[in-house]
């Protein structure tokens, strides 16, 4: 779960450098929310989709992760 108010600055910055500003009938809170869980909806499958292939579509190649987890270790 995303931090709303990490966001809501991220945003804020984002439309300040963009010179952008949010339509009067659109509250910025619901903004952020929305903006959060389209995000978060993204990242869900992101997530799932690196699972599946991290782990080989469900037969793993231990041997494989095994080697990243050292290279990870050595960094």
């Amino acid at each position: 779960m995303l931090d709303r108010q990490v966001v809501e600055e991220s945003l804020d910055s984002e439309f300040e450098e963009g010179d952008w500003e949010i339509p009067e009938n659109i509250p910025k809170e619901a903004l952020v929310e929305a903006f959060c869980q389209y995000t978060e909806d993204d990242y869900y499958e992101w997530l799932q989709d690196n699972f599946s292939s991290f782990f080989n579509h469900g037969n793993p190649d231990w041997d494989w992760i095994s080697e990243k987890i050292k290279g990870y270790e050595k960094q």
